[in-house]
Formats: structure tokens, sequence, C-alpha cells
């Protein structure tokens, strides 16, 4: 029963999990180093400097020790046998660096300013929030560090005079109820998809030692595919809430007053965010095309322009590497949708840069009658012959059998494939293993006039708003974060967290607009909420969907609604300029 409760999976399933959480291990030296290094930097002072001192010299032994022991298990090798002794031997480790990190309130809580515990807590945050990617897989060795690190903050907190660091104490235990909860989430997800996994193994070896089973195998596999969709689906969902949110809260602090250590340790974060949000959007991309809601807004449209745009922001990355990056410069104009082409081309280009080491990468048009062959050269690894149907499977990745985050999700080509039956076109590939390859786009060329290059879009200059706005979504943080938001921008907001609660509030606070969340609570959505809003009211007040859902039926039916949809995380500047298109907004000031 205990083992079921903290997600403890047997035999080869463990090792895997143990295998992952070790593994994360390494990559968590360096940032304790700094982030120690920092706050005794920034937080020491006569009274507490031996007391940091002792405390940074914890941490980073308790961390040093812990890799040393990840290294040593990773080189022998995890066997079934030893797994669960190995889980307490983490357990232990990780308890006493999570002590190591609770004695940081203890070492400056008594001698920080107010600006200084509020940097005390958001590293405590911080660190147990980063535990909970790095250790969750194997939940008690997360449980360990958390309770630890938290419960000492919480004694901390409730043993000083002021009743405010008292209110903390409480608060930080619900910090930990709610990492408890999040933790048993992740732990779940890491387990199936290990499972998932070792599933899709057995499978291709059944597939080729039973042949005379093949039509039962091949119902199997199909299964097993709904099953990973629904799972990616389910996953996606779940971590584009917390990062809607967080983008949330890193806008409203940068527009705060900070010093030039907090603004750079804030801009550190938004490009983390950022870059997470372009992993969920790539899956957002590519659940778009398998839910058939990606419709073609065909235009005719010069193709320098495209190719500019793309040169200006993927030249770096090759530059970055030591590659040569060409464009050839063209006349031709086309007829297709210029915002699906770029996705297209922008994904194979990327692709080229990935897995060129010497040489360069070329961007080039040729005229071929009435089309326009766009082509893409690379001096990279070349792709064999049996793989080239292969490549264009989603999560299929050549030479990295690590899964490195780094080189993407294995959904590029995938996206482009998709995009391309989308509108009808031929895409051909050539290439020689060890030379490199080819992508040959077929696009259709126009001899009539070109739409006018729109202006690019400037930074969204934030004024004030005079907008009456009602925010329905399930989730505390969102709500906190959107609410702090929009009164920031000089919004007047009422925030409520299901259907009920925001018609109650509506009789008593008429909206200029509703934004919510399509999920809600027991099974209803965010279009059954806002046609029940406009039925009270008695108009058809302006409103926005905001979804976090990547489930392709999801994403039908949120289309179908004939309301704008917007795609968690939504970053500050699309909502801004949302909410500037709201048809009252001539009474901003």
């Amino acid at each position: 029963m205990l083992r079921k409760l903290l997600f403890l999976a047997e035999d080869r399933v463990l090792v895997e999990q143990l295998r992952l959480v070790l593994g994360n291990v390494g990559m968590s030296v360096i940032p304790t180093l700094i982030l120690s290094t920092v706050m005794v930097w920034v937080l020491q002072t006569e009274a507490n400097a031996a007391s940091l001192k002792v405390w940074a010299a914890a941490v980073i032994a308790s961390k040093l020790i812990s890799a040393y022991h990840a290294r040593r298990v990773l080189a022998a090798g995890i066997s079934v046998e030893d797994a669960k002794s190995l889980v307490a031997t983490l357990m232990v480790l990780n308890a006493v660096d999570g002590l190591a990190w609770g004695g940081l309130p203890w070492a400056t809580l008594d001698y920080a300013s107010v600006a200084g515990t509020v940097l005390v807590i958001a590293v405590m945050a911080g660190v147990t929030s980063n535990a909970m990617s790095v250790l969750a897989p194997v939940l008690p060795v997360f449980l360990a560090f958390c309770i630890c690190a938290v419960a000492a903050m919480a004694i901390k907190l409730s043993l000083m005079s002021d009743p405010e660091y008292q209110l903390l104490a409480y608060i930080t235990l619900l910090y930990i109820a709610t990492h408890v909860a999040q933790g048993r989430v992740v732990a779940k997800a890491a387990r199936a998809a290990i499972s998932l996994r070792f599933e899709n193994v057995e499978l291709i070896e059944r597939l080729r030692t039973e042949t005379d089973k093949a039509h039962a195998a091949h119902k199997v596999a199909e299964q097993a595919n709904l099953a990973k969709s629904k799972f990616l689906a389910a996953a996606s969902h779940d971590l584009r809430q917390p990062m809607h949110a967080q983008g949330l809260f890193l806008e409203v602090i940068g527009r705060g007053d900070l010093s030039d250590t907090q603004r750079k340790m804030l801009d550190n974060a938004q490009a983390t965010s950022q870059a997470s949000t372009e992993m969920l959007n790539t899956l957002l991309d590519f659940s778009r095309i398998e839910a058939g809601v990606v419709q073609p807004q065909l235009q005719t449209f010069w193709l320098q322009t495209l190719l500019n745009k793309i040169e200006s922001e993927l030249a770096p990355q090759a530059v970055s590497k030591g590659l040569v990056f060409r464009t050839r410069e063209t006349h031709a104009v086309v007829h297709s949708d210029p915002m699906l082409v770029e996705l297209i081309l922008r994904n194979l280009v990327t692709n080229a840069i990935r897995y060129t080491q010497n040489g360069g990468v070329l961007l080039a048009c040729r005229m071929r009658g009435k089309q326009v062959s766009v082509e893409v050269w690379d001096t990279g690894i070349g792709i064999e012959a049996s793989e080239h149907k292969e490549i264009f499977q989603e999560f299929h990745q050549l030479g990295n059998p690590e899964r490195d985050r780094n080189k993407g999700l294995g959904l590029g080509l995938a996206i482009v494939d998709g995009l391309v039956r989308v509108l009808g076109y031929r895409l051909s590939l050539t290439s020689r293993p060890g030379h490199g390859s080819v992508f040959k786009l077929i696009l259709p060329a126009s001899d009539a006039p070109a739409v006018k290059e729109a202006p690019s879009s400037a930074p969204v200059a934030f004024g004030k708003l005079d907008l009456n706005v009602l925010v329905i979504d399930d989730d505390a943080a969102v709500r906190i974060g959107m609410e702090q938001l929009l009164r920031d921008w000089g919004c007047t907001c009422q925030v409520a967290e299901s259907v009920e609660e925001a018609l109650e509030m509506a009789q008593q606070f008429r909206p200029d607009i509703v934004i919510s969340d399509y999920r809600l609570r027991e099974q209803r959505n965010g279009t059954e909420a806002i046609a029940l809003l406009r039925k009270q009211l008695g108009t058809e007040i302006p409103a926005l969907l905001i979804t976090g859902d990547t489930a392709p039926e999801r994403l039908r039916e949120a289309q179908a609604s004939g309301v704008p949809l917007l795609h968690k995380p939504v970053t500050p500047d699309l909502l801004y300029r949302k909410l500037l298109e709201v048809p009252i907004h001539s009474s901003m000031i």
C-alpha cells in the first residue's frame, strides 16, 4: 500500500526512475555553487557572515557528495536487487541536502531587510520547485528533500517575534502540502512514461517474433499510440497552467523597482520561461495539426521578405556553432499562407543547423515554370535512405538516444510533414550520409501583385486601460497572477473560480470583457460560461478563451465556439494587444 501511495514501481521501472533522478543530479552542481555564492554576497552582514558561510559550505558539500554518489552508482549500474536500498540512501542524502538549504533562513532572517527576506523566501521556493523536476520521479526522495527544507524554514519563521512571520510559517506548511501533491503528479507521469516506453519496446520485439499475430499487434500499437497522445495532452495541459501563472508573476515583478542583481535574476528567469514556452508551443503546433484545426489563409507575397526574416532570426544560431549561413536573393512571388510556409522553413532550417557540425546551411529558391522550389541545403550528418520516412514521424530523432532536450523534441519534421499535407504541397528529400541533405518545398508561383508587407510589431508600451475585466479560472495561481497584472494595467478586475461564481459576480459587476479558461471544474468549460454571461447581461459582451489543453478534440471544440482562443502560456504582450481590441477601448487613458 505504501509503495502505491509513493508511486514506487517494481523491478525495471523503479530502476529507470532511479537512473533518471541520478542523471539529473550532476546538472544541479554548478547552479548550486553559483546561487550559494550569490546569496553569501548579497545577504552577508557582520552579524551573520560566519553562519552564512557555514551554510554555503554545507550546501555545496551536500551537493558535491550527492553528485559523487550519483556518478559512482551510474557508472557501476543499478540492479533490481539494489533499487530499494538505493531509494533509502537517496532519501538520506536529500534529507541532509534539504536541511542544509533549510539553514538559509536560520542564517539570514534575523538580520535581513524586507527585500532580503523576500529574496530568501523566493530562493527557497525556487530551490524546492527545481527539486521537483529533478527528484520527483522517485517521490520518496523528493519528499525527503522538500519536507526537510521547507519544514526547517517554517520552524524558523514560527520562532520569530513578528506575527507576520508566524503567518508565513503556516503558509509555508500549506506550500509543503501543495508541493507534495504536485510531486505525486510528476511521479505518476514519470512512471507512466517509463512504463509506456517499456511497453513499446516489448511490442516491437513481439512484432519481430510473432508474425502470425501481426493484426493483433497492430491493434495494440494503435492503443499505445492513443495512450501516448492522451498522456502528452494531459502533461502539456498540466505544464501550461503553472507556466502561464509564472509568466504573469514575472511580468508583475518586472514592473517593480528592482536592483541590478534582481533584474539580472529576473531576466534569467524570463529567458528560462521563454525557452520552456517555445517547447510547449512546438507541442501545440503538432496538436493543432493532429486536430485538423489549421486552416490555410492564402495570399500573394514576396518570398524574399520571408527568407530575410528567417535569416535574421536563425543565422545567429549557425554562427554560434561556427557554421556559414547563406540565403540567395530572389524576386519570386508566391500564393500561399505566409505563416505556415514560414513555420515549415523555420523547422527545416533549425533542423539543418542542429545536425550540421561543419560547413554551413544554404536557403535558396529556384523558379520551375509556374512553381518555386524553396531549398534548404546543409553539410550535416546526412540521412540513410532507410530513415527517409521515419524522420517525419513524431518524436523520431537521429543520433539522440539520450533524448538531449537541447536537440529538440523530435517534432520539427513531423510538423513540417503535417503542414505540407494541409497545404497540399510536395516536399522532397535528397541526402548522402556524411555529406549532407537537401529538402525541397514546391510552392505555387504567382503573377499577381504581392500583398504589401505589414509593418513589424513594435514592442508593446503598456499604457493604462480603463476596463472592467471578469476572469474565470479554476487555478488559484492563475487567478492571482491575472488579477495583479490587470490591475497594474489600470483595469478593474474581478476573479471567479467557477461558472456560478462568475454569474453571481456579474449581477453586481458589469464587465467590459470576460477572460475565461476553457476547461473549468465539474466538466464545464469557458464557452458555456461566456454564453451564460451573455444571456444574463443581455448583450454580446466581448470575451477571450484561454486554454492549456492540447488534446485534438478539445482544440476542435474551442475553435468551433467562435470566441478568440489564446493558448497558455499567454505572454503579457499578446494579452495586452487583445485587450486593446475590445470595442470600448476608446475609454482608455
